[in-house]
C-alpha cells in the first residue's frame, strides 16, 4: 500500500515568537501607501475635536487609514469595515489589531464632517509637490448622484404656492364670516398684507378671550350661536397651522423647485441612470467636481440640476481651498453663459470653455444660412445690421434680463424698416404682421469669439481632446468600477464628508497605480524616494515609505 506523506497540519499551533503582522502584504501594496501618506499629514484640526479627559479614544490617523483604504476597496459600510478588520490582513495591519465597532467608525466620520475637507485639500498640494497635478488648469464637469432619501417625500414649490393661495382666500372668507370686532379689525388693517400664522394666532387668542368674557346663554339659539363661532375660531387656528406648513416648505427650498422630506437638502432631478426608463425624477445632488491628470483637486455640492449657475461658486471654492485661481479652465458647452465668462476674465483664468452652437457654427448649414443674426452685416460705428434684402435694422430699445443668480444681461434690439411685401419674409423671420425685431447680446457674442479663438489654437485642441478623458473618465471609474453611485447620508454636510472620504481614497488608489509607471518612465526616471535594485528601480519598498512622505512633508 503506498505511504502518503503531508506536511504538518495544525491549526491551533501556539507562536512562541509572533512574526510582523505584515509579512504576507506585498511591499508594493497600496495599503503601505495610504499608511505612509496619512503619517505625514497634519491632522491637528482633527486632534482638536477630542476632550483631553475621559476614556482614550481610538487614534484619528488609525481611524482615517482604515476608513480610506476601505473606500479604495469599495466598502462603503461601517459594519462591512467592522468584519474587514477581524478577516483582512491589510485592515489588521492597518488598525495595529485595533478593532473598533462599526458604531465607532460612523461616530468618527460624523465627527470629522467639518474637516475632513482639509484633509482632502492638503493630500491634494501633496500630490501638486510631487508634480503629479499642477493646479495651473481645471478639468470641469458635474453628474448628477441619487440621494439616500425616499424617492416619493417631495414637495413641489408650484404645488405649495398654489395651495398656500387657496388657503389664504378660504382665510378672508373665514374672516368675514366672524362677526366679532376684532376679526373685522384685523380684517379690514391687513387686507391688502398677507397674513401670517403669527397673525392669525393672536387672533385666535383674542376672538377665545372674547368668547370666554361673554356671559353664557340661555336659549337654544344662543348656544347654537356660540357653537358655530367656537367651531370658526377652531378652523382659523387649523388654517393658522397649515399656512405655518406652507410657509416652512417654502423656507427650506430657498429658490429651488422641489425637495425631498426625508432629506431636505436633496432636489429632485431627471438621472442618467434611470432603471425605469420613464424619466421620474429623483431626489439628489449635482455633484461638480475638477480633476487634472485624472485626480480629483476639488469638487462641490450643488441643489441646481442644471450646470450653468453652479460655476461661479465652483471656482470660487477653488480659489478658497488653494488661496489661488486655475489659470486655465476647460468645460463644456453647459457652462458656457455669460455670467461664467465675465467671471473667469474678471479673474485672470482663461476660459476653454465652449457654448451652446460652438459646433454648430462650424457645419456648412449654419455658415450658409443667410438669415441668422450671426451672418448679418453689422455697421458697428453706426450700429445697425444689414438683413439679407439690404434693409437697415436700426437699434430701437435696449433690454435688460436677470438669471436665478441675479446676473443682468443686457442686449440691444434691432427693428427692420418694412418688411411687408419683402420676397424673404418667408425665412426671415415667423411673424405674421409687423417688422422683424431681434435682440442681440454684444458683450456675449465678444466673450464666445474669444472663447472661439482659444478653442481652435493649439492649446485649446489639446485641452479639448484631454476633457473627454478627465472628468468624466473619474465619474465613469466612479460609478462602475468602484460603485459609488448613491449616496448612503442625509444632509447636505455628510453628504459632503461622504464624498470627501471618497475624492481622497481615489486619488491614493490613482497615485499608487501611477508611482510604478513613473519609475519605468526613461524622461522621468524613479520616482523620488525608490531606491536602486539590481533588477532596476523598485517603487513601494517598505523603507522607502518613510523616506518618501518625509519629502512630501517637507
Amino acid at each position: 500500500m503506498q505511504k502518503y506523506h503531508f506536511r504538518p497540519y495544525s491549526p491551533n499551533q501556539t507562536v512562541l515568537f509572533p512574526e510582523r503582522i505584515d509579512k504576507d502584504i506585498s511591499p508594493d501594496d497600496p495599503v503601505r501607501l495610504v499608511s505612509a501618506v496619512i503619517d505625514n499629514i497634519d491632522i491637528s484640526n482633527i486632534r482638536r475635536l477630542y476632550k483631553a479627559c475621559g476614556r482614550s479614544p481610538y487614534h484619528p490617523k488609525m481611524l482615517l487609514k482604515v476608513v480610506l483604504y476601505a473606500y479604495m476597496n469599495n466598502i462603503y459600510s461601517c459594519r462591512k469595515i467592522e468584519s474587514s478588520l477581524k478577516r483582512d490582513v491589510h485592515f489588521i495591519w492597518l488598525a495595529g489589531y485595533e478593532q473598533p465597532d462599526f458604531v465607532t467608525v460612523n461616530r468618527f466620520r460624523n465627527r470629522v464632517k467639518d474637516e475632513i475637507n482639509k484633509v482632502f485639500t492638503q493630500l491634494v498640494l501633496l500630490l501638486n509637490a510631487k508634480g503629479l497635478v499642477t493646479l495651473d488648469v481645471e478639468y470641469i464637469d458635474g453628474t448628477k448622484i441619487e440621494s439616500k432619501a425616499n424617492k416619493y417625500t417631495f414637495v413641489w414649490r408650484k404645488t405649495v404656492e398654489r395651495n398656500r393661495a387657496r388657503l389664504m382666500e378660504r382665510i378672508n372668507v373665514l374672516l368675514s364670516q366672524i362677526d366679532d370686532a376684532i376679526a373685522q379689525d384685523k380684517a379690514v388693517t391687513d387686507e391688502a398684507v398677507s397674513f401670517t400664522p403669527e397673525v392669525l394666532t393672536e387672533i385666535c387668542a383674542e376672538l377665545r378671550d372674547t368668547l370666554s368674557k361673554e356671559p353664557a346663554p340661555t336659549d337654544k339659539e344662543g348656544k347654537a350661536s356660540v357653537r358655530q363661532r367656537q367651531k370658526q375660531v377652531r378652523e382659523l387656528e387649523e388654517m393658522a397651522d397649515k399656512l405655518s406648513e406652507y410657509d416652512g416648505h417654502l423656507e427650506k427650498l430657498d429658490g429651488r423647485n422641489s425637495y425631498s422630506k426625508t432629506d431636505p437638502d436633496a432636489t429632485f432631478m431627471r438621472m442618467k441612470e434611470d432603471a425605469m426608463n420613464n424619466g421620474q425624477t429623483k431626489p439628489g445632488y449635482n455633484l461638480q467636481i475638477g480633476t487634472e491628470n485624472q485626480f480629483i483637486t476639488d469638487f462641490g455640492l450643488f441643489p441646481n440640476p442644471g450646470d450653468t449657475l453652479t460655476m461661479r461658486s465652483f471656482l470660487g471654492s477653488f480659489s478658497s481651498r488653494y488661496s489661488r485661481v486655475a489659470g486655465e479652465v476647460c468645460a463644456d458647452s453647459g457652462y458656457g453663459s455669460e455670467e461664467n465668462y465675465a467671471f473667469m476674465e474678471a479673474n485672470g483664468m482663461e476660459a476653454y470653455v465652449k457654448y451652446n452652437y460652438f459646433h454648430k457654427e462650424q457645419k456648412r448649414d449654419f455658415r450658409n444660412d443667410v438669415f441668422r443674426m450671426e451672418n448679418l452685416f453689422y455697421n458697428a460705428e453706426e450700429d445697425y445690421f444689414v438683413c439679407p434684402m439690404g434693409q437697415h435694422m436700426e437699434r430701437v430699445g435696449t433690454k435688460h434680463e436677470r438669471n436665478e443668480s441675479g446676473y443682468v444681461s443686457v442686449s440691444a434690439v434691432y427693428r427692420a424698416q418694412r418688411c411687408d411685401g419683402c420676397p424673404l419674409r418667408w425665412g426671415c423671420h415667423n411673424r405674421k404682421q409687423g417688422e422683424r425685431e431681434m435682440a442681440v447680446n454684444h458683450l456675449l457674442l465678444e466673450y464666445r469669439r474669444r472663447a472661439r479663438e482659444r478653442l481652435t489654437s493649439e492649446k485649446g485642441l489639446e485641452h479639448r481632446s484631454k476633457r473627454p478623458i478627465e472628468p468624466e473618465a473619474v465619474f465613469g471609474q466612479m460609478k462602475y468600477n468602484m460603485q459609488y453611485k448613491r449616496f448612503r447620508h442625509f444632509g447636505k454636510d455628510k453628504v459632503t464628508m461622504d464624498f470627501a472620504f471618497f475624492a481622497m481614497a481615489f486619488n491614493l488608489k490613482k497615485m499608487a497605480a501611477k508611482m510604478p509607471k513613473w519609475s519605468k518612465s526613461p524622461v522621468l526616471g524613479p520616482f523620488p524616494g525608490a531606491i536602486e535594485h539590481k533588477n532596476g528601480p523598485r517603487d513601494f519598498h517598505v523603507p522607502n515609505y518613510m523616506r518618501l512622505t518625509q519629502k512630501m512633508a517637507a
